[in-house]
């Protein structure tokens, strides 16, 4: 890791406003990085209120870095800057443990709100929600003054640098401090508070802003943080109401937070199955809202449903900005249906608890996308958030992401609907219209000659979120007039005329469940190309959805290029990858990969509590994925393993004897008696020789006295449970594309007066997430980007990511140290 040639930098992160989960691990991730690359890391208590106060009382003087029984004898001429010399300063148990404030005199944060913090002080943050350096609105800071003061507290500590998490009003904030800090510092010369040399040292202060709000409400970002743990709160609630709903045919209204933005209460009702839903970006467009959602509800309990979800943002409103409460909602549902109807508001349970999988991957990659940002920050450079496209982090200028979320408030106070839904991103908008075509009962037809006989099947191994897009593809089916057929146990399932056509209600409560309904297995079409052909000239089949991973894209190729010889494959044909293992060519996601990775996560985190009870205790942890790393390599982002093995970069007795001798210098340096329970992720096709029982034995044997050792392997937990929201909501969103390619291709082959395969290309399709796209890539093009033999992508996006995660783990810093001495 590069280390600074100029003065170093001192960085403070704070965070601010709301509490969300995923700001531990912003802040984990800015202290890392930023001692990886030679700087000081401070953090600031209790956000602005924290700068302003500064520090009343001297830290004490022992230096943590260096003592508390480490083995190693440190020598004199060892650098400042390195990971070793920035191990510890005393504190983070403190924080950690929430004993900041304690009235023991002997070791307090009491009078001190700008810490020096070093590399194990963050150690165990990834995994708690919340934030341990504390939050609060400051209406001080707000003062001319008490900015001042706040400039005064960080030139008093030497930091020029300042990372904020925060909403808009904390970035705002931010910005503005930015701006007057010239103004401050001469003011601070003037009154005699600095010299000469400081004016000189610090004349510009850096900031860069991380968005934390559980709302999703900033824009120029596809994510905050905190917003995907909410959703999982938000669904996990619902998903329990569900049952209980459904047992006593009762309507439940429930209330989310979200006041100026929708996005919670829209993805929870997507996820969620829900019947209705109101959000302040697109009221309901009728005079009545109560009639407009009772014909909803009423058609939806004229065909047999039982149960009635609705979903009510905190900030919902009717057109003319008259508020629509959870309760008003349960008053129309109770008299006008006679519906028995109770009201759920989940208020802050939604901010609370364990983070989700992506609320620690996006700030950790965030945190360190902010240090880099602050490295090469000028006083001509802009203030930049920053944010995510898909899987990019961005930087975007803080004032105009800060503006723009703030010209959606006024949008919708203005009643120009329109504009505010137009200053969401496009998922937002396609999201809404899904909900409302896999929700309604009314029809949208297709012209009769357009309507189809559309197959739908799994193919492969289970994923979470196939049942998601089955359910949408068939209702899609029943908006427009088409005939959905449901193929059971995929070819083979064909081949045996196990075929039935699903109704609208039967598909109801498919949004919730994992594994596949419709079953599934890895049979090919080539077992019997004759024969599938055959079968789909008898049922008349018009155009075809397989969902599933590496097989399903296996088999859209046999298909595409049997059409030479079977004119009945020659129809539209798509395929929506739904794998763990995120292994499809050419895709940056699949379904099923997010809720594996949560999987993964629930699993270690309870592995390392018991590896860390243990003091001494490295854990080996065996995951799935093929021979594609993607689970491992973001699995160890995710839960703080040190190492990470994939098949990509596979294991050598080299990299073996390095690994041993990192982790054996890595426990070397704890605290004696203190030490930390270790992950170690191992994909289950890293290496055919060095397996998950050899690499524990020999750490186990090399351990000694310092740690022990211990294996486990997830096996096929990581494919079962109940999909994420995520995978739920990214189901839907691509279900329906698929849906609307089929129509389109459809249209297209008939008018198509040559049907040779070059004509026929395009119709033969894969959805694929690129970035920030949702592309359409026809089956040949993505067999172009694929490694056929190891059954995976060439050149995926994550692969830097385990480096990333090992580097964030000790290894890169301190075999460099090791190394030198």
């Amino acid at each position: 890791m590069t280390k600074l040639t100029t003065k170093k930098m001192k960085i403070a992160v704070l965070t601010s406003g709301g509490d969300s989960a995923g700001m531990n691990a912003a802040v984990r991730a800015v202290v890392k990085m930023g001692i990886l690359r030679g700087c000081e890391t401070w953090i600031v208590r209790e956000g602005y209120e924290g700068l302003v106060k500064g520090n009343t009382e001297a830290p004490e003087t022992q230096d943590y870095s260096t003592t508390q029984g480490n083995p190693i004898n440190l020598p004199e001429s060892l650098k400042d800057d390195t990971l070793v010399r920035n191990l510890r300063f005393g504190d983070g148990p403190l924080l950690r443990d929430g004993e900041g404030d304690t009235s023991d005199a002997s070791h307090s944060l009491k009078g001190r709100y700008i810490i020096r913090v070093g590399w194990d002080d963050v150690r165990g943050w990834m995994g708690e929600g919340g934030t341990f350096i504390g939050t609060a609105r400051s209406t001080t800071f707000r003062t001319a003054e008490g900015r001042l003061a706040a400039a005064r507290n960080l030139i008093k500590e030497g930091i020029d640098a300042l990372v904020v998490c925060g909403g808009d009003g904390s970035l705002t904030g931010a910005d503005k401090f930015r701006s007057e800090w010239p103004d401050h510092v001469k003011t601070l010369r003037a009154n005699g508070d600095i010299g000469d040399e400081e004016v000189e040292k610090y004349g510009h202060l850096k900031i860069v802003g991380l968005v934390g709000s559980i709302d999703n409400d900033m824009a120029l970002t596809d994510m905050t943080i905190g917003a995907p743990t909410a959703l999982h709160r938000i669904c996990e609630a619902i998903d329990n109401i569900n049952t209980t709903a459904a047992s006593h045919s009762r309507a439940f209204v429930v209330e989310v937070m979200g006041r100026h933005c929708g996005w919670l209460a829209l993805v929870a009702g997507i996820s969620s199955g829900a019947d209705f839903i109101f959000i302040p970006e697109r009221p309901p467009s009728s005079d009545s809202w109560e009639e407009e959602m009772c014909a909803t509800v009423k058609a939806h309990r004229n065909v047999g449903k039982r149960k009635t979800i609705v979903i009510v943002a905190e900030g919902a409103h009717d057109k003319n900005l008259n508020a629509i409460r959870a309760d008003d909602v349960k008053k129309v549902l109770a008299e006008q249906l006679g519906l028995d109807t109770r009201v759920t508001t989940l208020g802050h349970v939604q901010r609370g608890g364990r983070p989700c999988a992506w609320d620690r991957i996006l700030p950790t990659l965030q945190g360190v996308e902010a240090v880099e940002v602050l490295l090469t920050a000028t006083p001509d450079t802009p203030s930049y958030v920053i944010g995510i496209s898909e899987n990019k982090v961005t930087r975007v200028p803080l004032m105009e992401a800060v503006l723009k979320t703030q010209e959606a408030a006024k949008a919708i106070s203005e009643k120009n609907f329109e504009k505010a839904m137009s200053l969401r991103d496009s998922e937002f908008g396609e999201s809404l219209e899904a909900f409302t075509a896999i929700s309604t009962l009314d029809k949208r037809l297709a012209e009769e000659k357009h309507r189809l006989r559309i197959a739908i099947m799994h193919v492969g191994a289970a994923a979470g979120g196939m049942n998601a897009a089955t359910r949408t593809a068939i209702r899609f089916c029943h908006l427009r007039g088409h005939t959905p057929l449901s193929i059971h146990n995929g070819f083979k399932g064909l081949l045996n005329d196990h075929i039935t056509n699903p109704t609208w209600l039967g598909v109801d409560n498919w949004m919730t469940r994992g594994g596949s309904e419709l079953g599934t297995n890895r049979v090919l079409p080539s077992i019997d190309m004759g024969a599938v052909a055959a079968k789909f000239q008898t049922h008349s089949f018009d155009a075809l959805l397989i969902i599933g991973g590496f097989e399903a894209f296996s088999a859209l190729m046999e298909l595409e290029e049997a059409r030479a010889s079977y004119p009945a494959l020659r129809i539209p044909m798509v395929h929506l990858p739904a794998t763990i293992s995120n292994n499809v060519p050419l895709t940056d996601y699949s379904l099923g990969s997010d809720t594996s990775l949560n999987a993964l996560v629930d699993a270690c985190d309870a592995i390392k509590q018991s590896a860390s009870a243990s003091r001494n205790r490295v854990f080996v942890v065996e995951t799935q994925g093929g021979k594609c790393g993607y689970i491992a390599a973001l699995g160890a982002l995710a839960t703080g393993a040190v190492l990470v093995y994939t098949p990509e970069v596979g294991i050598s007795l080299d990299t073996l004897r390095n690994d041993v001798k990192f982790v054996k210098e890595r426990y070397g340096l704890d605290v004696r008696g203190k030490s930390e329970g270790r992950l170690v992720l191992r994909n289950e096709k890293a290496s055919d020789i060095y397996t998950t029982e050899i690499i524990t034995r020999i750490l186990k044997e090399e351990g000694g006295s310092l740690f022990d050792s211990r294996s486990a392997s997830l096996g096929h937990t990581l494919q079962g449970g109940i999909p994420s929201p995520m995978d739920r909501a990214r189901a839907v969103r691509l279900s329906m594309k698929c849906m609307a390619f089929l129509e389109e291709q459809s249209v297209r082959i008939k008018g198509l007066k040559d049907k040779s395969r070059k004509a026929l290309k395009p119709s033969a399709a894969v959805i694929t997430i690129q970035g920030s796209q949702i592309i359409l890539a026809p089956v040949s093009d993505v067999e172009d980007a694929a490694d056929m033999k190891n059954r995976r992508g060439i050149d995926p996006w994550w692969a830097g990511l385990k480096d990333l995660a090992e580097t964030l783990g000790g290894k890169t810093d301190l075999m460099e140290y090791v190394d030198s001495i």
